[in-house]
């Protein structure tokens, strides 16, 4: 494998891997006929990214034929090839990448000024292909914009904060800082941005929907975009269902697919019918079937823009399944579920195993297990006082 980067692309690759060190601790690299993919996902699967830079953003670019390599590394370490990249165009002439079976090392060469080479000899592990399926043309609503007006946009919010979510009218987008509980939205300081649809190159809304997505993915695509100019992409459909924010050229294609919060409390609400009104327990995840394809968070949002009574949280999101053994749990089932409380279970906000699958024991072993009951015995003093 031989890839040479030269003149201001050797500056947009190290921004990639800067932008997808924002996702994941790994970087996996699958040199392809196509063209040299890097990705990344986080520990919780929940958010996945791929750069593919075409053939021709190398100036050399030749995979032997029958090369079946794909490997993972530490990010960091890649990153510590690409760090200054303000004085690379200045310094840098152009990057060779090459791979050293012998040695199971993956090198990055930088070829300096005045002769100065710079070699980097990095480990690697084999590992399979990573790629999450998704299909950003079927989304019911589509945006573009320059990347300034989105920078200019979360640039309102602190950099602490998880979550924006997202509100789409005919006419309108509005941003604004995600409450997850709505007990402290009278003590939290709420920001709110309002875009029209003039300011977006292309605006098209089929469905009216309010989306929320962790906002430090999205700096890390809008980091390559602002630096490269190259216009921003969101795709998304309803509360629960991905969102995919891509970035497109001639020589290369970045996609970050990012999951979304859905409204639990909607879903009970159209499972229950007449029953809407009656309180509703919290959702089990620990007990769920996790061995489902899913792409979900569950939590509840406040759809639409804020107002001066928010409204409760009123999304119907109707979760589909990605897989043929997802199994819809009865709101009997989560009631006898949710009666056994565990004292280190986490949050009621969890990630769910996206796009790959998880790792856990099978369903039955976590929802057979006998619930036991103890005894309470009440002390027989004040009787024995009566008594006396």
């Amino acid at each position: 494998m031989q890839c040479v980067v030269t003149g201001g692309n050797v500056k947009v690759l190290g921004k990639a891997i800067h932008s997808l060190s924002r996702i994941g601790d790994e970087l996996y690299v699958e040199p392809q006929e196509d063209g040299l993919a890097l990705r990344s996902v986080n520990s919780s699967r929940s958010a996945y990214a791929c750069f593919l830079f075409a053939p021709l953003f190398f100036s050399r670019y030749f995979i032997p034929k029958g090369l079946n390599f794909r490997c993972k590394m530490a990010i960091k370490s890649v990153q510590a090839v690409f760090k200054s990249l303000a004085t690379f165009e200045k310094t840098v002439e152009k990057c060779h990448i090459g791979l050293d079976e012998q040695k199971d090392r993956l090198t990055f060469t930088l070829h300096c000024k005045h002769g100065l080479l710079k070699t980097h000899n990095l480990s690697y592990q084999d590992s399979e292909s990573l790629e999450a399926v998704f299909d950003k043309d079927s989304c019911a609503n589509m945006f573009r914009a320059q990347p300034r007006v989105l920078v200019d946009t979360v640039v309102h919010f602190p950099t602490s904060l998880e979550e924006v979510t997202v509100t789409v009218s005919d006419e309108r987008m509005w941003v604004r800082n995600h409450v997850e509980d709505e007990a402290e939205r009278s003590k939290a300081m709420l920001t709110e941005l309002c875009l029209a649809a003039d300011e977006f190159d292309q605006f098209a809304v089929k469905c009216h929907n309010s989306i929320t997505f962790c906002l430090k993915e999205f700096r890390g695509l809008l980091l390559f975009a602002e630096s490269t100019g190259l216009p921003v992409s969101m795709y998304f459909d309803e509360p629960g269902s991905p969102v995919v924010l891509s970035v497109t050229d001639s020589v290369l294609e970045g996609n970050f697919v990012l999951a979304t919060l859905s409204d639990g409390h909607s879903l009970q609400k159209n499972n229950r019918g007449a029953d809407a009104e009656q309180p509703h327990p919290p959702d089990d995840f620990m007990n769920d079937d996790m061995d489902a394809y899913l792409i979900a968070i569950d939590t509840s949002i406040a759809p639409g823009p804020s107002t001066a009574d928010p409204p409760p949280p009123s999304l119907a999101a109707s979760r589909k399944p990605l897989a043929p053994n997802y199994r819809t749990r009865t709101h009997s089932e989560e009631e006898a579920e949710d009666g056994e409380e565990d004292p280190e279970r986490p949050s009621d906000k969890k990630f769910r195993s996206l796009f790959f699958g998880s790792v856990l024991p099978p369903s039955p072993q976590m929802s057979t297990q006998p619930v036991t009951t103890q005894e309470v015995l009440a002390s027989d003093s004040e009787d024995e006082t009566e008594a006396e």
